[in-house]
């Protein structure tokens, strides 16, 4: 898939029509096209669009898509922004203007999703012994010279099958040892002697090479901050003693990768440690959350709390529901459910409301629970809450807040609505 095939795969989604399938948008714009209603400029408010409906800040996106490109390019570091995040090739594109080398994936049909829409660089955080999927990815690598795409190993039984699938592909397939967190954590060789073998069975391989190493410190468990460089720094560890053993071969560049939302600061100092190595290292931090953040646990565990004077991520969704009953004093109902909000770390947070055109803080207004369609509203005295009134919410956890919605309306702080972000789930 060429960047210029993409290019016009991401033209066609202003082709679709609006119909029943998009939530929030406007009924009177029906079979209208995506780009024929953002060309329209609708104000979110007093426009048509219907609630719930989920938006993001067109400046607060903005904001965060640069500030993580200067926080890498100052620290030396490349960026393979995770993309099951928002899942939105829109972004992915705007992430890549915006300086990432690649996006980071982690299941085959993510793969899928972004090839279709020209993404060149590919990271798969994750094993992959999907043999239908390995071949169609060698197909892939085949019929673009400029696809790459690296992906985790971390079994000799998983090399095994992984050969088993690709023999006979012209191009090998990138590898770089994964290295678990800590025992009971998620995926990874346990120990360096089990990656040690494992880059041998690579390297007893035609259809593997071995680039690199990599690992999620957002797995080490109890973490705090010298537990997780300690993490680091073994990892780091792990590529100086394959490079040595001359695992390494073939390629141009040694990859060490890691980095989630929740400890980039950390792997920006432990990488800045990493020797000379026999090749080039390409030091590749993967975070996907910042390009939304959020009102809850991203904003809790943000490195930037860490390191202040290094700039601030600002929450850029919104979900707006309206007050469709007020039974009692003490509560309230609004329109929105667990089909609408992330619900999976934190309840949503009642932030504003707004009637006739006026917004102020919800204050005494709080979110107890989640009902399907439904947002329930604990109501203290004297809070100023009616029927009819639209009540915007913060949500936690970015990674279930896109998937919950197809197409989500980006909106500038007057809410003129100026794009409309397009998501495959």
């Amino acid at each position: 898939m060429s960047l210029d095939t993409g290019t016009e795969a991401l033209a066609r989604l202003a082709e679709e029509r609006v119909d029943h399938r998009f939530k929030g948008l406007p009924p009177d714009a029906e079979g209208l096209t995506v780009g024929e209603l953002t060309a329209q400029r609708r104000n979110l408010f007093t426009d048509g669009f219907t609630t719930p409906v989920l938006t993001l800040s067109a400046e607060r996106l903005e904001h965060n898509l640069a500030l993580m490109e200067s926080y890498t390019a100052r620290h030396g570091l490349a960026f393979a922004p995770h993309g099951k995040t928002s899942m939105a090739p829109q972004l992915f594109r705007r992430q890549t203007e915006r300086g990432a080398w690649g996006i980071t994936l982690a299941v085959p049909h993510q793969v899928r999703v972004a090839r279709a829409f020209g993404t060149r660089r590919v990271f798969l955080a994750n094993e992959l012994v999907d043999a239908p999927s390995l071949r169609w990815i060698a197909a892939e690598l085949a019929r673009d010279e400029d696809f790459r795409l690296v992906c985790y190993v971390d079994s000799v039984r998983g090399v095994e099958l992984m050969d088993a699938a690709l023999r006979g592909s012209p191009r090998p397939v990138e590898v770089v040892v994964e290295l678990a967190a800590g025992d009971g954590a998620r995926t990874g060789v346990r120990t360096e002697a089990e990656g040690a073998a494992v880059a041998e069975a690579v390297a007893g391989t035609r259809t593997l090479r071995l680039v690199g190493v990599a690992g999620y410190e957002g797995e080490v468990p109890r973490p705090d901050p010298d537990r997780v460089r300690a993490y680091l720094r073994r990892l780091v560890a792990l590529a100086v003693d394959l490079d040595k053993a001359g695992r390494f071969t073939g390629g141009s560049e040694i990859v060490v990768s890691a980095g989630g939302s929740a400890w980039f600061d950390a792997v920006a100092d432990v990488f800045s440690e990493i020797p000379e190595l026999s090749l080039p290292v390409l030091k590749l931090l993967r975070s996907g959350a910042y390009v939304s953040h959020d009102d809850g646990h991203y904003r809790e565990l943000t490195p930037f709390n860490r390191v202040p004077e290094e700039g601030a991520l600002e929450p850029a969704f919104r979900l707006w529901a309206q007050v469709v009953s007020r039974p009692s004093p003490g509560q309230a109902f609004a329109n929105a459910g667990k089909r609408d909000a992330a619900y999976d770390l934190h309840l949503p947070f009642a932030q504003v409301v707004r009637r006739d055109g006026v917004r102020w803080p919800a204050t005494g207004i709080t979110v107890t629970g989640l009902s399907d369609q439904h947002t329930w509203l604990e109501t203290a005295p004297g809070a100023d809450l009616a029927v009819g009134d639209w009540i915007g919410l913060g949500l936690s956890h970015p990674c279930t807040s896109f998937d919950k919605w197809q197409l989500i309306p980006v909106a500038e702080a007057d809410g003129t609505v100026v794009d409309h972000i397009r998501t495959f789930f």
